[in-house]
């Protein structure tokens, strides 16, 4: 009986090479995984959205790790059984070429995506209007956007169609409020009520980051003189304000006399 040492050492680092080759793989990956979760880990100064964006990019670059350390591991494995790894190689890039021309949507979602993650071109929370919709940012992915407007209808987007967007979120805002006011009112009775109104709002309105002003008159209608007041607010609370603002600017005007002018119907009877 004749035993091939040569063959058995063989057949033995066939077994072997293989399992060396995943263990290092393995370690390889859970070390790098361990150094790039502790990126801005203990880091309590951040805000929730920034937080978010972290774990989204960390969680992307494990998995790319994970799938290249993969594709690494079985080469060499596929190598120690004596099979071509470039032939293999050469076929996996035709291979890509023909995906990537049949999923370029989808490429250019995954690009997008990553630029609107890394780039903060706008956050979870943000107020943004993208062809003509308007809403509140509720998920941003790698793939798609979601908005919510305010009445509640959700919009998903394809991140590689997030162009051309209005972030109403990224500065502060105006409120602005036009009050008309009936031509027979004395203008320094109107001057003095507006000065009045000042006063007593300023440093009481909710999510004002200013002081108002009054910008003067603004147009002179049929029936009315209007003037302009504004305010800045924090960004997107313009509308909630300005709803503030013309309920105060009624209580002060009724408060002087001045009158605010509505639409009258006068109705003859022809005797």
């Amino acid at each position: 009986m004749i035993i091939d040492i040569g063959s058995f050492k063989l057949d033995i680092m066939k077994i072997i090479l293989p399992i060396v080759y995943i263990v290092i793989g393995v370690i390889i990956f859970k070390i790098i995984k361990h150094f790039v979760n502790k990126i801005n880990n203990s880091d309590k100064k951040l805000k929730i959205t920034q937080i978010q964006r972290i774990k989204t990019l960390r969680s992307l670059v494990v998995n790319i790790i994970k799938y290249i350390i993969v594709i690494f591991v079985l080469l060499a494995i596929l190598s120690t059984f004596g099979i071509n790894v470039k032939s293999i190689l050469a076929g996996l890039g035709i291979g890509t070429a023909l995906i990537g021309l049949a999923f370029q949507d989808l490429a250019k979602d995954l690009i997008s995506g990553f630029s609107i993650i890394t780039e903060a071109e706008y956050e979870v929370g943000d107020v943004i209007e993208v062809d003509g919709f308007m809403g509140e940012v509720v998920f941003i992915g790698l793939r798609t956007t979601r908005i919510r407007n305010f009445k509640g209808a959700t919009k998903i987007i394809a991140n590689h169609y997030m162009d051309n967007i209005i972030n109403y979120s990224a500065s502060n805002s105006l409120a602005v409020v036009d009050v008309g006011i009936a031509y027979e009112n004395n203008e320094d009775q109107i001057e003095k009520t507006i000065e009045n109104l000042f006063k007593r709002l300023n440093g009481n309105i909710p999510d004002a980051t200013k002081e108002l002003e009054c910008w003067g008159v603004n147009s002179l209608s049929d029936s009315s003189v209007v003037y302009r007041i504004v305010v800045e607010t924090k960004p997107t609370k313009q509308f909630a304000v300005e709803r503030f603002l013309r309920k105060e600017i009624k209580k002060e005007f009724d408060k002087s006399g001045i009158k605010i002018p509505y639409t009258q119907i006068e109705v003859h009877n022809g005797k």
